[in-house]
């Protein structure tokens, strides 16, 4: 049967890449029995990919008869079940002329394969030869690609470990059974530009590379019964801190298929390590290409649970330090994600990447969360459920409020005012809706106080015409432009909210920022008393309560201008006084208003929020701790 060589690369080879072209060609050569094989790349300059050219030369049993004829029936029944002739169409993905010339049994065979490829109409030839050389030569030209998609992709130093992945199984049999084989690879690079790093230009692959490698029995049964399935590894500690070598792979067909995902380099620093694992339940799970699994993702799921238990099992046992890495790591992931207590795979914890623990953890909470959300119906059980995650979101936003704490913190003398007051409020926001998720993390009205998260509305930075607008519902005839930093109104009375005759509570903050002079902290009293002045006339047919507070940063001097106006300190993680000031609206008044002003450092706003925070953090924590050790 003709096969069209165009489709076929199309449908074999849909996420190709540079180095099949080496993997392919190398693993041939090792089928032909070859001991030596070289591999010379040769390209004009790193940017010029249409210079691209390669030339494989082994001393292998060569292009025979029988070979050629396997070579030319392509999907042939003919072939074996892990040999579909697909493997050698990648060259034509990259090269539009492959040209080979083979060297076996006094003979020399010669053609070109390319797209039109057709073995009763190829310019093949096959002459008599003298000598007894033994050695296939194939030159790959022509570069198809524009450019390089990683020059990685031709330096020797990485096509090594390519291939040292690809093959370690090969490598590691032939070595046991005794056998020789060694790959050098060169580049030779024409021009090579100011900067340009380029490594080793040549390196080799030995079987001395190869270490012998421990084997223990594996259970696969819940993948397949009766499967006959074992482990391959080895661990050794590096005498130099390098980037470890981490192989983790299944053994298939005579190829390595990387499981990347199985185990994380980070968690193997200063060893280089191997896990191989190999079962009769995986023959022929490849496709006609042998570059692809067909195992479904249950399968491999599965597959991947039961090879990373295998290694977790092992390298606690070989490594004594991980187990209190283990240890660490799961202490230090309940301790920033106490919301995914219980979440966390301990199996998992220390072996794969901790991004990755997170990842499968936080799956697992929403999975949790999406059953809860669509059931029609909660029974006891199901309601316990829904209070916890409940809880857990809850404790999910409390992080959240830890990390703002912190930004709060590491507010400087060298920040603006506005720095601070972006934090709490953004300049110029005006907010309608308390119960919206976006307004509950676009403010921090808590880091005050968290019973002013409960809103009608709250405004930064806006004048107070805007204010009493706000308060009254009116549109009134002040003419105060003057700002607050921050002024928060909410109705007492909800129930009474849309009869027009509902009363406010009032919120009014002014902030400085730290290093000012005394004179300029001070102004934060009067500019209370001002705004004080201009809300009382509404007290009390609009305004029922009102709050003051200024936020600065205290020293010694400050606190004695506040002893002076005879204010009263209050317990605080910091400094917090309290007055209720005097305020007459009006020159002829006999009796003024009080009205209550808090005055607290920068320091009280925020050990004091820090305070609520940890202990609502706590309880939390406590509570998945507890459901955790049920």
């Amino acid at each position: 049967m003709k096969i069209n060589i165009r489709e076929a690369i199309k449908l074999f080879f849909k996420s190709p890449s540079l180095e099949n072209v080496f993997t392919e060609a190398i693993h041939n050569s090792i089928d032909a029995n070859a001991t030596k094989i070289d591999v010379a790349i040769s390209i004009d300059a790193l940017d010029k990919v249409s210079t691209l050219s390669l030339k494989i030369t082994d001393n292998g049993e060569g292009f025979t008869e029988e070979r050629y004829k396997k070579f030319c029936e392509l999907m042939s029944e003919g072939n074996d079940d892990t040999h579909k002739g697909v493997g050698r169409l990648v060259y034509l993905y990259y090269f539009d002329k492959i040209s080979v010339s083979s060297k076996y049994n006094k003979k020399q065979r010669t053609f070109i394969y390319d797209c039109d490829f057709d073995e009763h109409k190829s310019d093949m030839q096959e002459i008599d030869t003298m000598g007894d050389i033994q050695e296939t030569v194939i030159i790959f030209e022509n570069c198809s690609l524009e450019k390089l998609g990683s020059y990685n992709t031709i330096f020797p130093n990485h096509l090594r470990a390519v291939i040292l992945n690809k093959f370690y199984p090969i490598l590691y049999l032939m070595k046991k059974s005794g056998k020789d084989l060694n790959i050098n690879i060169k580049l030779d690079i024409n021009t090579v530009k100011k900067g340009q790093l380029i490594g080793n230009r040549e390196t080799q692959v030995s079987l001395s590379d190869i270490p012998i490698l421990i084997v223990e029995n594996v259970n696969l049964n819940m993948f397949e019964m009766f499967a006959q399935s074992e482990i391959h590894y080895s661990i050794k500690k590096q005498e130099k801190l390098t980037d470890p070598l981490l192989i983790t792979a299944l053994c298939i067909d005579n190829r390595t298929y990387d499981l990347s995902d199985v185990i994380s380099v980070e968690n193997l620093q200063g060893y280089d390590s191997i896990f191989l694992l190999n079962s009769t339940a995986f023959i022929g799970q490849t496709d006609p290409s042998r570059e692809t699994l067909t195992l479904n993702d249950v399968k491999k799921k599965t597959i991947i649970k039961l090879f990373r238990d295998k290694i977790s099992e092992i390298i606690q046992r070989e490594i004594p330090s991980i187990k209190e890495r283990k240890e660490n790591a799961e202490a230090s992931l309940n301790k920033t994600y106490p919301h995914l207590i219980g979440y966390f795979d301990n199996d998992e914890i220390g072996v794969i990447d901790k991004a990755k623990s997170i990842e499968n953890a936080q799956t697992r909470f929403i999975r949790d969360q999406k059953d809860i959300l669509e059931a029609t119906t909660l029974d006891e059980k199901k309601y316990d459920k829904a209070l916890e995650l409940s809880s857990r979101s809850l404790a999910e936003y409390v992080l959240y409020r830890e990390k703002i704490i912190d930004r709060v913190k590491n507010i400087t003398k060298e920040n603006s005012e506005e720095d601070l007051h972006n934090l709490i409020l953004p300049k110029g926001t005006v907010l309608k809706d308390n119960t919206n998720l976006l307004n509950i993390y676009q403010n921090n009205l808590w880091l005050l106080d968290d019973k002013y998260m409960t809103y009608n509305t709250a405004m930064s930075n806006k004048s107070m015409k805007d204010i009493i607008n706000e308060i009254t519902q009116e549109i009134s005839n002040e003419k105060d432009t003057t700002a607050p930093d921050i002024a928060i109104i909410f109705s007492n009375n909800p129930v009474d909210k849309n009869d027009g005759n509902e009363k406010v509570d009032v919120v009014i903050v002014e902030l400085k920022k730290r290093g000012i002079k005394l004179a300029k902290t001070e102004e934060v009293i009067s500019q209370l008393k001002q705004r004080a002045a201009k809300l009382l006339k509404f007290y009390p047919n609009k305004i029922q309560r009102i709050w003051f507070y200024g936020i600065v940063e205290f020293n010694k001097d400050f606190r004695l201008s506040l002893k002076n106006e005879e204010y009263t300190p209050l317990y605080s993680k910091d400094s917090l006084y309290y007055k209720e000031n005097k305020v007459y609206l009006e020159e002829e008044d006999s009796t003024p208003y009080l009205i209550g002003t808090y005055i607290l450092s920068i320091d009280a706003f925020i050990e004091d929020a820090k305070a609520r925070n940890a202990t609502f953090l706590q309880i939390l924590k406590d509570g998945f701790q507890k459901i955790k050790n049920e």
